[in-house]
């Protein structure tokens, strides 16, 4: 994923996404998550896995200043 996709990332997103932009496989990424390893915050609302976006840019150190833009 580009740097402008992933700014554009609404503010948590689905499992799949995430393993996309970090560049994990499918099956892995959710591996990870179910055992509470995955690299970032994930919450599990009921079967679905979302990713807090804010987290995942961190981990790609990605910052974002207060008002939105890049940092």
């Amino acid at each position: 994923m580009s740097r402008a996709e992933l700014l554009a990332l609404p503010a948590a997103i689905d499992l799949d996404t995430a393993n996309r932009a970090i560049g994990l496989g499918r099956s892995k990424g959710y591996e990870l998550a179910r055992r509470d390893a995955y690299p970032c915050r994930v919450l599990r609302l009921g079967k679905k896995y979302r990713v807090i976006t804010a987290d995942l840019l961190r981990l790609l150190g990605i910052g974002v200043a207060p008002d939105g833009a890049a940092a």
